[in-house]
């Protein structure tokens, strides 16, 4: 049977943390769905849409990895998807209690789910989209927080 893991998240933007761990998710899985979720909380910088977009760009040539927007619980995109594990990226103790806690939730809601917490690479812990976010309003370069020969002005309308 064939392991499906679901990294899920607002990706606003995608980064290079988040491509690691997809990259790390796919040493352990066969294949890994990478859900672009509606933040309504959140001020968005790309659509969806957008997001999707520039996601499919950065895995065009790995087969393994499947992207998808969805706008319900993530445990219940997960069934849908046919996954077995929630992949999570920490990056600190702030990010891994956070993380723990949705673990918690999602056990008692969909205690089929395993949810692997994968450790961000110490080269990108300071990497978060909230950043990206931030140095882009204050016209500075984001070129080296996002994946290689991504863009960001490619995706923005």
């Amino acid at each position: 049977m064939k392991k499906i893991a679901l990294f899920a998240g607002s990706f606003d933007p995608f980064t290079r943390g988040h491509e690691a761990v997809v990259e790390e998710a796919l040493r352990l899985f066969d294949e890994v769905v990478v859900a672009v979720g509606e933040n309504v909380s959140k001020h968005a910088l790309l659509s969806v849409e957008q997001r999707c977009r520039l996601i499919e760009d950065v895995y065009r040539n790995e087969e393994r990895v499947r992207v998808a927007s969805y706008s319900t619980l993530t445990g219940d995109f997960a069934r849908e998807v046919g996954a077995t594990a929630l992949v999570r990226g920490v990056r600190n103790t702030v990010d891994f209690e956070f993380e723990r806690t949705i673990e918690i939730t999602n056990r008692r809601l969909f205690p089929e789910l395993t949810t692997v917490l994968l450790a961000t690479p110490t080269e990108y812990m300071h990497i978060s989209s909230s950043v990206v976010r931030e140095l882009l309003a204050f016209g500075r370069s984001v070129d080296d927080y996002l994946p290689q020969n991504i863009k960001i002005e490619n995706y923005i309308k």
